[in-house]
C-alpha cells in the first residue's frame, strides 16, 4: 500500500550564520521529538525514535514546498560533498546545516536575507509515516503520536509556518492542513470499520 505523503509546518527555530568552511548557512530544527503540536483538529507528537528507520537517502531543501523551482540544496545519501546535512539527535529530533550559494544563486541570497531580517522563521517538511497510534478518537480532541516515519522527501523553509493562520492561503499550510485532516479522518474510519467487524463477530457468535 502507498503511504499518503503528509506535510507539518512549525514556527521552528531556524538561523542564517556564515560558516568559515560552509560560506552562508542556515541551520534548524525541522522535526521535534515528543513536542506536543496542536494541529487544529488533533494533537500530534512525534516520538522519540521516529527516525530511527527512516529513510534520509536523498532529501531537497526548498522554499515554500515550490517543486517547480530548483532546489537550493540536497542532502543524498549524507554524505560530505551534500550541501545539506542532515543530523537525527536521540532525545531531540532532526537537525539540518544547509549550504546557499548566495554568491551565483538570486533565490537562495534572498532567502539568506530574508532568514538573517527575521522574515522567514519557519520550516517544514513533507514525509511519510508508516508507523502512529491514536488515543481518544472518540473525543473532540484526539492524540496521535507518530512512532514510525518512512520517509522524508524535503524541508522547506516557509513563509506562513503558524496552523492558526488558517485564513492564510499559502501553498504549504493548505496542503499541511489538509493532510492532517485527512489523517484523523482516515484513523476515524479505521477504528469504526473495527467497530463494525467486532459487532458483526458478536452477532455470529449469538446465533
Amino acid at each position: 500500500m502507498e503511504l499518503k505523503k503528509e506535510i507539518r509546518a512549525f514556527n521552528f527555530e531556524v538561523r542564517a550564520e556564515q560558516d568559515e568552511d560552509h560560506g552562508s548557512i542556515i541551520t534548524g530544527q525541522p522535526i521535534v521529538f515528543d513536542e506536543p503540536t496542536d494541529i487544529g483538529w488533533y494533537k500530534e507528537i512525534i516520538a522519540d525514535g521516529a527516525l530511527d528507520d527512516t529513510d534520509l537517502r536523498d532529501v531537497r531543501f526548498l522554499v515554500n514546498h515550490n517543486t517547480d523551482m530548483i532546489p537550493l540544496a540536497r542532502s543524498r545519501n549524507n554524505n560530505a560533498n551534500s550541501t545539506m546535512q542532515l543530523s537525527v539527535v536521540p532525545g531531540s529530533g532532526l537537525t539540518i546545516r544547509v549550504d546557499l550559494d548566495t554568491e551565483n544563486n538570486a533565490e537562495a541570497k534572498s532567502l539568506y536575507s530574508a532568514v538573517s531580517r527575521g522574515d522567514i522563521t519557519g520550516m517544514s517538511f513533507m514525509y511519510t509515516v508508516d508507523g502512529d497510534a491514536w488515543d481518544g478518537l472518540d473525543s473532540d480532541y484526539p492524540i496521535r503520536t507518530i512512532t514510525s516515519i518512512s520517509r522524508v522527501f524535503e524541508v522547506s523553509a516557509v513563509t506562513f509556518p503558524a496552523y492558526e493562520a488558517t485564513s492564510i492561503q499559502a501553498r504549504g499550510l493548505a496542503d499541511a492542513l489538509e493532510s492532517a485532516k485527512a489523517s484523523l479522518e482516515s484513523a476515524k474510519a479505521e477504528r469504526r470499520a473495527v467497530e463494525r467487524k467486532k459487532q458483526k463477530i458478536r452477532i455470529l457468535s449469538e446465533v
